[in-house]
């Protein structure tokens, strides 16, 4: 009986943070919050994309996982947070025209003495990676790793967020068997699965992105429910796992290359229509 409500209850958030994403997506696009053109990105040498598929991810998987009755009130809470406030970091890092997307370059910048937005989105999801953190979590080791695997996972979304579709693919591919899995955590990782299916034909179709704020609260969500859903080994080897990654980022090691290979690269050009132009 508690397997049947468990899943019955996945599939209730996966479909409110669908559904969620898609109206409020079609919201922004009637009805723009300022200028259009402030929501407006030039992609390659013709084609122009908006940002609203940020905004629109955020306000799903937080509505989808405040509403979610079987979820314990610290998750909730704990996932709305970590969801809205990178969100919020990451859209003012969009608005505000950041181009840093590494520490090392945003550390660079600082050694300048230019705080840049992309400085402040670091610091702020990093303080509230660790309040989420503490919301999940009873003891410090494990709050310090849940808050690495919170902030370390909206960081990966976000480097992977530079062709279209990639970061949404990404969380698809990284979310699915949680939530298949069932089990803590796995209501809350069909909130950003929802959500990233939901508008990935728009993403692959080159009329929107996700921008830092779409990529980094799909991210937060999802390190949210990995951070409640495992032991502390599973936390350990998570964490361990995206430190490697963005230490990786942080030397060079990762690179468009990676994507040469022939796995991936289909992987990476599956249902696009044409190649991604830089």
């Amino acid at each position: 009986m508690w397997a049947r409500r468990d899943k019955g209850g996945r599939l209730l958030v996966l479909l409110a943070a669908a559904g969620g994403a898609r109206a409020v997506y079609t919201a922004l696009n009637r009805f723009p919050p300022g200028e259009p053109a402030l929501w407006e990105r030039r992609v390659g040498r013709a084609r122009v994309v908006t940002l609203y598929q940020g905004p629109a991810v955020a306000a799903a998987v937080a509505t989808a996982v405040g509403a979610a009755p079987q979820l314990p009130p610290p998750v909730r809470a704990a996932t709305a947070l970590a969801a809205v406030a990178a969100a919020a970091g990451g859209g003012y890092d969009d608005l505000a025209g950041g181009g840093e997307r590494t520490l090392r370059a945003r550390l660079g910048a600082l050694r300048r003495g230019r705080v840049t937005p992309g400085a402040v989105t670091a610091a702020g999801l990093g303080a509230v990676a660790l309040a989420a953190g503490c919301l999940v979590r009873r003891r410090p080791l494990d709050r310090l790793l849940a808050a690495t695997v919170i902030a370390g996972t909206a960081g990966a979304v976000d480097l992977l967020d530079v062709r279209p579709g990639r970061a949404a693919k990404a969380v698809l591919a990284a979310g699915v068997p949680t939530v298949l899995r069932g089990g803590p955590g796995a209501a809350v990782a069909a909130a950003p699965v929802g959500a990233a299916a939901a508008l990935l034909p728009d993403d692959l179709g080159e009329r929107t992105t996700l921008g830092r704020c779409g990529a980094q609260a799909l991210g937060a969500a999802l390190g949210t429910a990995w951070a409640t859903g495992s032991g502390r080994t599973g936390l350990a080897l998570r964490a361990a796992a995206l430190v490697a990654f963005h230490a990786a980022a942080e030397r060079g090691v990762y690179r468009e290359q990676w994507w040469s290979w022939p796995p991936l690269r289909r992987l990476d050009q599956a249902g696009r229509p044409r190649p991604a132009e830089d």
